[in-house]
């Protein structure tokens, strides 16, 4: 019995764990003067909120580089760490992923929420 229960634990714990999806499923990298938004990342971040679409600029220690979000549907979390240049990042940084408004039903509803908080919540 403590074989099960151990094992239905460890399955749980797996779950919870964020996923590594394949690069090309999160976006592309653009010039950083394509980007639209930026983000600063301190030690301080943890996570970021993004929505489908968006073009960002992260900088960090006085490197930048830019990402395009025409990520899958299927993708809601990954870490900016897989994207990001080597060493640019000193720690992982998650991002949440919003699908686009554009390819969604109630795409309105979805839009004036957009409007009524920051495009992106930095924590």
């Amino acid at each position: 019995m403590n074989y099960l229960a151990a094992a239905a634990l460890a399955a749980l714990v797996s779950a919870c764990a964020p996923i590594t999806p394949r690069q090309d499923l999160v976006g592309t990298s653009v010039p950083v003067d394509a980007a639209t938004h930026t983000v600063t990342i301190t030690p301080e971040t943890h996570d970021i909120n993004v929505i489908g679409g968006d073009v960002v600029r992260f900088e960090s220690s006085g490197r930048a580089f830019a990402w395009d979000f025409n990520a899958s549907p299927t993708v809601s979390v990954f870490a900016l760490n897989q994207v990001a240049p080597g060493g640019m990042l000193g720690h992982e940084v998650l991002v949440y992923l919003m699908p686009s408004p554009l390819y969604n039903e109630g795409s309105e509803l979805y839009a004036l929420s957009r409007l009524a908080k920051p495009w992106h919540l930095v924590r």
